[in-house]
């Protein structure tokens, strides 16, 4: 092969979600594949009058009782949320950080909009109270790399680590980044995946204006309703994952146990606008051929995709029709966002993780509030209740404003 790499199957070893739908892996598998009604939506006060005036939040966790109040205050939301699925990923993947070699050690987290919450707040003291209430810390709290360092701080590493900014897809390119990294031995560990928690009017407001966020304020926990006939936007949520992966021979030497492999990635721009994806679908389709060669896989090889479906009028029906254009209309579809709420840059990380546990269970979950399919989607989207099958290749597709597209390629363990 001279046109591209040698095939390379990264080792999944470890897997950390804290999201809306269960903080924790076992909590949120379960949600998404025996509950029918989100239990995460929530009306924060930040929100108040606006025409959509709720999100997704992990209303029932604390930071500061499980990082300690000390830690907790060097961090943005975003950032400990990170470290709290960085924390159950190392320990599912059976690692020690006190006795790996930690510069071998690399961590690549994707968020689209970093600490905005802090920076809303920070304005407002400023506005209120003049210059000298803003905090000193706004800087290191809010950047995109926030969360990659927090996580290097938490874990003792001292290996590559850095944040990706790619709007929706970030947690997926974080992901397949982590891919070429340990394929060029840059690293034997990576821990990757995104981060995010944009409780903020000031997001929140722009979005209702760009008429990209669903206003059903009567019924807020059916608002979000990918491949539904009635969609009528997405709804932001707020939540981390993150995915442990290896190079195979160092998962092997270790004896740990592996749940999955990424086998496969591939990205591209469309050019094409802003906010809207290329009506014609060919930048994603050719992230997901790309993807798709990368890991030597054909169209027939998947059995499922965790579509990116956003629940937007548009976008699902753009993806849906590149899909069965590159896959054909067998593999089974879902989108978890009705669960978890569109955590933007952390979902490709989220959404990996349960594609994951999708092939390790050979059970693909429902996507909830999917009350009447469009009739003009042309592929199989699993509804009302979880579904067997049997499946050795699943793909995670992901789109982002500005037009980037991730894909990745994953295969059983």
């Amino acid at each position: 092969m001279t046109a591209r790499q040698q095939p390379f199957s990264a080792a999944v070893t470890g897997l950390g979600l804290v999201t809306a739908a269960g903080v924790g892996v076992k909590s949120a598998w379960h949600s998404l594949t025996h509950d029918t009604v989100p239990g995460g939506v929530t009306r924060p006060a930040e929100l108040t009058d606006l025409p959509c005036d709720f999100m997704y939040t992990i209303a029932d966790l604390d930071p500061a009782e499980v990082l300690g109040v000390a830690t907790q205050r060097l961090m943005d939301r975003f950032s400990q949320l990170a470290v709290i699925a960085a924390r159950e990923a190392i320990a599912d993947a059976g690692l020690e950080p006190d006795t790996w070699d930690s510069g071998r050690v690399a961590v690549v987290i994707g968020s689209a909009h970093g600490g905005l919450a802090f920076y809303d707040q920070q304005h407002a003291a400023m506005a209120g109270r003049g210059a000298r209430r803003v905090s000193p810390k706004l800087a290191p709290l809010t950047v995109i790399n926030g969360a990659a360092s927090s996580v290097c701080t938490d874990l003792g590493v001292h290996g590559p680590s850095f944040g990706v900014a790619t709007a929706c897809s970030s947690g997926t390119v974080a992901l397949g980044t982590a891919h070429q990294l340990l394929r060029a031995g840059v690293c034997d560990i990576a821990i990757a995946g995104g981060a995010e928690s944009p409780v903020s009017r000031l997001l929140i407001a722009s979005a209702c204006q760009m008429k990209a966020v669903s206003t059903r304020r009567k019924n807020p926990a059916a608002a979000c309703r990918p491949f539904d006939a009635a969609r009528d936007g997405f709804v932001v949520g707020e939540g981390a994952g993150l995915l442990v992966l290896e190079r195979p021979e160092h998962a092997r030497a270790r004896g740990a146990t592996i749940r999955a492999h990424v086998a496969g990635y591939g990205a591209s721009s469309d050019a094409y606008a802003a906010v809207a994806p290329d009506p014609d679908g060919r930048g994603i389709e050719r992230a997901l051929r790309t993807a798709l060669a990368d890991a030597d896989v054909t169209a027939g090889d998947v059995g499922h995709v965790n579509a990116h479906g956003t629940s937007t009028v548009v976008n699902d029906l753009v993806e849906a029709t590149v899909l069965e254009r590159v896959l054909g209309d067998h593999p089974l579809v879902t989108s978890t966002k009705a669960m978890t709420g569109h955590t933007l840059g952390a979902a490709g990380g989220i959404e990996t993780a349960l594609t994951v546990l999708a092939l390790e269970h050979q059970l693909v979950p429902p996507t909830a509030n999917l009350d009447v399919p469009d009739p003009h989607v042309p592929v199989e989207v699993v509804r009302s209740e979880a579904r067997s099958a049997t499946f050795a290749c699943a793909v995670k597709t992901s789109l982002g404003f500005g037009g980037h597209n991730a894909v990745l390629v994953l295969t059983r363990g």
